[in-house]
């Protein structure tokens, strides 16, 4: 399994995953909600960052389905889902995952078949990882 590479902006984000939280950057000035995390307000300028825990939902907003040729450790897999969730409370707000059929489930868990734009979906978590379930 490939671990998240951090950087000193989106390390909580990480930290707080692997707790079972999901959370986004927000300035701590002005509250504007932010993803990917950045050390600078794009709305107010401010350096001022807090982390505000989410409900974890969202929709589909968009989803691949990759197939061979992958990287060795992803091709086993194939064929599985990549989805883009837009969450509920933060619609500017989207993450890239996977939707699987239980926490910790494989990439391929969930027939991709199933996978719909504006599909519900609310955020699950193995090993420090954000996944996706249909809710």
């Amino acid at each position: 399994m490939l671990t998240p590479v951090t950087d000193p902006d989106g390390a909580p984000f990480w930290q707080y995953a692997a707790q079972g939280e999901l959370r986004v950057q927000a300035c701590a000035d002005c509250g504007e909600l932010r993803f990917p995390p950045r050390p600078c307000c794009p709305h107010c300028r401010s350096f001022d960052t807090e982390w505000h825990l989410t409900d974890g939902r969202g929709r589909v907003w968009s989803y691949a389905v990759p197939h061979p040729p992958l990287l060795p450790d992803y091709a086993a897999q194939a064929p599985y889902n990549v989805v883009v969730v837009e969450l509920e409370e933060a619609p500017r707000i989207r993450l890239v995952g996977n939707l699987v059929s239980e926490a910790g489930a494989a990439l391929n868990s969930l027939d991709p078949h199933r996978v719909r734009i504006g599909a519900r979906v609310h955020a699950v978590f193995s090993d420090g990882l954000v996944q996706w379930m249909l809710s």
